[in-house]
């Protein structure tokens, strides 16, 4: 191999791997839902039949890389019989210094100060719970912090695909909590 060649593979390699180093210290936790574990009627949502409290759980977040300038929030249904899923909340540009957000921060207008939230798949800005069809199982519920490596900048009414675009685009790490949800 050309020992130039054989140097940048070198170098790309050992950056690689110290970014997978850093965003393996990157942890998410909830007080609400747990990962492969059926979520509570809190975060069913209210409307369509369901009589859940619509109430976004509890997250905190930790260890996120450095060159962090802001965090999204992805929460998606892949199991939703719409071809795409089905988008419940999305969160862009978390200030960089919040590491949690509270029961029910989804709801309410109670998002810390910067932070923007995108219409969800119900049509409004905000968390919108889960809910399955009757008689279709379990859901799966993703919910996926990403540390950024920049604030972004979207039009004013983004959907859901260009947001998790650009989320997606800008991730320096990230991580998920799947919890489970169905209606009998």
């Amino acid at each position: 191999m050309n020992p130039t060649i054989k140097k940048i593979a070198l170098a790309i390699t050992t950056v690689l791997a110290t970014n997978n180093v850093l965003a393996e210290s990157f942890t998410l936790t909830s007080k609400d839902i747990a990962h492969g574990e059926f979520m509570s009627k809190n975060q069913e949502f209210q409307g369509f039949g369901c009589t859940g409290k619509n109430q976004s759980p509890q997250l905190s977040w930790s260890g996120a890389p450095e060159g962090t300038k802001a965090y999204a929030l992805l929460v998606h249904d892949p199991d939703a019989p719409t071809g795409s899923g089905w988008w419940h909340w999305q969160v862009i540009n978390i200030p960089a210094n919040i590491t949690s957000l509270k029961t029910g921060a989804g709801n309410n207008d109670q998002m810390p100060k910067g932070s923007q939230q995108i219409s969800n798949d119900y049509g409004f800005k905000g968390f919108g719970g889960a809910r399955p069809p009757n008689g279709h199982g379990a859901h799966r519920y993703q919910f996926t912090i990403h540390a950024l490596s920049q604030k972004l900048e979207l039009p004013a009414d983004p959907s859901g695909a260009l947001t998790g675009y650009m989320v997606k685009a800008h991730s320096l790490a990230e991580r998920t909590i799947e919890a489970l949800y169905k209606r009998d």
